[in-house]
Order: C-alpha cells, then sequence, then structure tokens
C-alpha cells in the first residue's frame, strides 16, 4: 500500500513496572486506532496502520490486522477511516497564556489592517470604561497596515484623550502610548533614553508614543495588572485551545513565580493537559543572579520528571530585542522598507555582554538548563561562544543548552552549534518558523534583500546536522503548529508586501523534517525525548488525530489541518 510500512507488532515493556505487568497480564489494549497513517516520525519515519494503547501508554504500533488481535470486552475500538496519527505536537517556545486575549483589546488578527480599525477597537474599549480608567491591548504590527507606519500617541489621543492607553506590539520589545499615559509616565522630550531601550522620537525630538524594550517600562509600570482569576483562565484557555490544534507539550520562557504557583495549582486539580517545561526568568544584572539560581534549585528539574507534565526546567536569558523594533544586535546597520538603511542602528544587547556570560557560566557550572533569546547575528555569535567556553571549562553533557528565535545565524554560529550538538548535546535554536508568515512583512523590510534569504536557515541547519526545535513565541504568532510547519515549507509572508517569499525557498525543508521540529526534535528540548515525540512502544500515548496526512497533501493545504482528537497519556482530552 502506497506510503504505508507494516510494522512488525511488538509490545513493549514500559518503563513503569505496575503498567508492565497490567500489559502482560491483560494482553489487551485499552484503546486502539486502526485503519488510519499513523506516522511515528521514529528514526526510519516509518509511516504504520494502526496503534495500541495500554495503561496511558504506546503498547503496539502496527497493521490493523495485527493492532486488533489486541482488542477484548472494553477496549475502545477507534476506525480512523483513513485519517492521519501524529504524535502530540510541542511549542519548544510560547508565552503560555491567553489572558490578554481574553481581557484586554485584541489587535492581533488578520483583520486588523489599518491603524484605523485599531482606533475603532480602542475607541470601542473606551465607551465602557471611566475617564481615567486604562484601555490595555496588544497584537498590533505595522507591517500589517495599509498605513505602513507605527500608531502613534497622537492617533491614540482622537479617541481615548480622557484615559491612558498601552498597546504592546505583536513581538512583546515594544509598545505605544498616548498623550495621557506618557504623562502619567513623565516622558518628556528631555527624557534620555534608559539603558538597553529607545524612546522613539520625531523629528522635533518629542516622543511618538512608541517605546521600545526597556523603555516600555516607563510606561507599562503604571498599568493594572491582570488579578489572578484572569491569569488563571488564560492559562486554562491556552490549555483547552492547544488541545483543540494537537498540541500536548509547552515550552514556557521566563516566568516568575506567581506562574509556577498557578501551574501547580491547575495541576493539582486535574486539569493541565499539555505538559509544561517551564523556565525561569533569568537575571539582567549580576546582582540579581543569586536569587534566580536559589529559585531554580529549591525546583529542580527531576521532581517534574516524575509525571511529566509540570517541569522546572531551568532559565531563559535574554541577549538582545527584536527583528520588528531592529533592536535586536546585528553586526550590520538594520535595514528600512526593505532597500533603505537605519543608519547607525545595529541594535544593541539587552543585557550586558560580559555580565550574561558570566551569569550563565555560573548557571551551567550548577548544572542548569539555559536557554536565550537571540535574534540578531552579532548576539547569536554571542550566545553560541558562551556556551563554547562554559562547556570547554567544565564539559558537561546533556544540559542541551539552546538558542531562542536563532533568526540570522552566521556560518561559523551553525557550525558551532552542530559541534556543540554532537560534542555535548547543548547549543539547539528554538525557532519559530511563523515569524516568516505572520511578522514577515515587518521582517522583510528590516531585515533587507541579503539577510532576508538567511532567515531561519532550516535547510543549512539539516546539512551541517543541526536539530532545532518548532516554536510559536505566542502571542508574537498565532500558536497552531500546523502553521509552523506550513511556514517551514513555504517560507510565505502573510500579505506579500515584498513579495510573496522575500525570504527564497533555498533554506526549505520538507514536511516530514519540519513535523520532526515539532515532535521528536522538540521532545528533547524539553527532556521528554524518552517518553514523547514518537510513535513508539513503551512511550506515553500523547497523540493527534488529523483530518488528512501532512505527507499526503500540497503545502498549501499544511496550513488547514484540522485536528479530530487529542490524546495525553492515553487520555482524550480534545474530540471535534
Amino acid at each position: 500500500m502506497r506510503g504505508v510500512l507494516a510494522l512488525a507488532l511488538v509490545v513493549a515493556l514500559a518503563p513503569n513496572a505496575d503498567r508492565d505487568s497490567a500489559v502482560r497480564a491483560q494482553g489487551r489494549a485499552d484503546v486502539i486506532l486502526v485503519n488510519g497513517r499513523v506516522l511515528t516520525v521514529d528514526r526510519n519515519d516509518s509511516v504504520a496502520e494502526a496503534v495500541a494503547v495500554t495503561a496511558g501508554r504506546i503498547s503496539a504500533v502496527g497493521t490493523t490486522a495485527q493492532i486488533k488481535t489486541m482488542a477484548g470486552e472494553t477496549t475502545e475500538v477507534i476506525d480512523l477511516r483513513g485519517r492521519a496519527v501524529t504524535p502530540g505536537l510541542i511549542d519548544t517556545h510560547v508565552h503560555f497564556s491567553g489572558a490578554d486575549a481574553l481581557f484586554t483589546v485584541a489587535l492581533g488578527e488578520a483583520s486588523v489592517n489599518s491603524i484605523e480599525e485599531v482606533k475603532k477597537r480602542v475607541a470601542a474599549k473606551v465607551a465602557t470604561l471611566k475617564p481615567g480608567e486604562w484601555v490595555r491591548g496588544g497584537g498590533w504590527d505595522e507591517g500589517k497596515y495599509v498605513e505602513r507606519r507605527y500608531i502613534t500617541a497622537a492617533d491614540l489621543d482622537a479617541v481615548a484623550p480622557n484615559n491612558p492607553v498601552w498597546l504592546m506590539h505583536t513581538t512583546g520589545h515594544y509598545g505605544v502610548g498616548n498623550t495621557y499615559a506618557l504623562k502619567m509616565a513623565e516622558v518628556t522630550a528631555k527624557t534620555p533614553d534608559p539603558p538597553a531601550g529607545t524612546i522613539d522620537r520625531d523629528a522635533q525630538g518629542a516622543p511618538t508614543g512608541v517605546m521600545k524594550e526597556s523603555a516600555m517600562a516607563l510606561v507599562s509600570r503604571l498599568v493594572p495588572p491582570l488579578s489572578r482569576d484572569q491569569q488563571k483562565q488564560g492559562i486554562l484557555h491556552i490549555i483547552r485551545e492547544f488541545n483543540r490544534e494537537g498540541m500536548t507539550g509547552a515550552k514556557d520562557p521566563g516566568i516568575g513565580q506567581a506562574k509556577w504557583d498557578l501551574y501547580r495549582e491547575i495541576q493539582g486539580e486535574g486539569n493541565l493537559t499539555v505538559r509544561v517545561f517551564a523556565l525561569w526568568s533569568g537575571a539582567r544584572r549580576l546582582e540579581d543572579r543569586a536569587a534566580v539560581l536559589a529559585r531554580v534549585e529549591a525546583n529542580p528539574r527531576r521532581i517534574g520528571l516524575a509525571d511529566g507534565m509540570l517541569i522546572s526546567g531551568g532559565v531563559k536569558m535574554y541577549m538582545d530585542g527584536s527583528g520588528g523594533a531592529r533592536t535586536a544586535w546585528m553586526y550590520q546597520d538594520w535595514n528600512k522598507d526593505l532597500n533603505g538603511i537605519d543608519t547607525g542602528n545595529k541594535g544593541y544587547p539587552s543585557t550586558d555582554p560580559d555580565a550574561y556570560r558570566r551569569i550563565v557560566t555560573e548557571l551551567h557550572d550548577a548544572g542548569v538548563h539555559v536557554s536565550t533569546h537571540a535574534i540578531g547575528d552579532r548576539a547569536i555569535d554571542w550566545v553560541v561562544d558562551t556556551y563554547d567556553q562554559a562547556l570547554r571549562a567544565k564539559p558537561t553533557r546533556g544540559l542541551r543548552h539552546g538558542i531562542i528565535h536563532a533568526n540570522t545565524p552566521t556560518d561559523r554560529a551553525i557550525d558551532t552549534m552542530a559541534r556543540l550538538q554532537r560534542d555535548y548535546d547543548a547549543g539547539y535554536p528554538e525557532a519559530s518558523a511563523g515569524f516568516m508568515w505572520w511578522i514577515g512583512d515587518n521582517y522583510a523590510a528590516n531585515l533587507g534583500p541579503q539577510r532576508n534569504v538567511r532567515l531561519k536557515p532550516f535547510q543549512t541547519f539539516v546539512k551541517k546536522g543541526v536539530q532545532w526545535g518548532g516554536g510559536s513565541d505566542y502571542s508574537v504568532t498565532p500558536f497552531p503548529a500546523r502553521y509552523g510547519i506550513w511556514a517551514s515549507v513555504a517560507r510565505e509572508t502573510l500579505n506579500g508586501t515584498h513579495g510573496a517569499r522575500p525570504f527564497g525557498t533555498a533554506e526549505a525543508v520538507d514536511v516530514r523534517t519540519a513535523l520532526r521540529s515539532y515532535t521528536a526534535w522538540a521532545a528533547a528540548r524539553i527532556f521528554l525525548d524518552d517518553r514523547l515525540g514518537t510513535i513508539e512502544t513503551g512511550k506515553d500515548a500523547d497523540l493527534a488525530v488529523w483530518d488528512r496526512s501532512p505527507y499526503e497533501v500540497s503545502t498549501a493545504a499544511l496550513k488547514d489541518l484540522r485536528c479530530e482528537m487529542t490524546f495525553v497519556r492515553g487520555r482524550l482530552v480534545y474530540r471535534r
């Protein structure tokens, strides 16, 4: 049969002794899925017809005839009718909350394609508030607007003269406030740029309302936070939405104690149906490093591995800013409007480079996993060189240090990643392919023609032997992993402002590789590759059922795949 490799039936001995005994004693599965396309994503990328689940684990993979022999009186038999099964998809970089989408002015929809539409939504919110109450929103992106410019304080003043407004950009690295908010923050033309931050100014030097990187805090610190209940509802919402998309794992970077406590609470209530691997927010100053290390040591990773649903995984660090804001640390000046030059602006490090190196080295020496945000080529070089130096000084295999985003790495950085992965099991990109799509029009304008073709160099990664984990960076881009899989193959922008494929296709990968980056390779990024990421006997039954096989549809159709069912540890958590 085309595309199907019949596997020999093997009932694997699961690691848990009790489950092993149950399988041997009963010889019957709890659930079997038959008559489908089971994309195992194993080492040989085998495709089977059926899979059996017993006590939460995959007990057999093979042909429909073979798996049917494991059906007993109480076995649930699911006839796939040709539908596909993949491992549950994993997002290796997602800010895991839907609270802003639920409780603030949402500007991240594709239908918000003009500043006038932004103003309408802000005005609608103002109509529900008393004078002086805050308007909070996010998700805006000038790259999607017909005006092709930032939102300004003047735009917001027209619809909110008597309420402070703060709107976060979709990248999370800049935002805009109105005049009311700037006055509350005492930001004027005389206010200097803070370290590692930029106050955007007009030709006369007056603030435009746009605040980048650390400058955002001048205004955002005044915005009332969402309540604890709202934050909890945001986590519960995204758990449900992840499951609807066949997603069963998330690496959440930069959390604090309050969010960790919410995760523990949700887990205790039995509602955590997405595996969460959390990274604590790292130090940006040397004087804060001891407190960060103490928090990590109080929540060691091995405790979470007991059930693999909630893991305190390590620390997130920052090296630079954003490609959207043109604040990421580059060797050459940023472009603007594709062919123009943002003269004198090469971005900047968001953490003092020497302080960063010392903090990371101390974390490494303590045996802590580190993943660092690095977007610009110069920032990526500094990060991989820091890992290299730390590993040479104290060789420690298996800490799996990561490079978050790794947008435009130099050839030397890629070679270093390959060597670190081979020699130390470290140096792994956690790449957001969706950047090329959702904010691709913005990125293309800022990177310029020469750097565009180096964005997300997945094909070079493959040739050099570099593995990576796929991620969304939600809410920067929509989180469904099917979008990331599609973008890895298609490399198309949302609106085609600078052409449909300004990043070219030379760095595109095939769908099998793209799927692997959200399954087998992604499982390793959350230290659960021995339990997840492939459909093999003995592994946890985290499975997603799709209306079609991604291996058998056109590239364009990948984006429109529909999840029909999702299982976590053999439990059905979503059914369409």
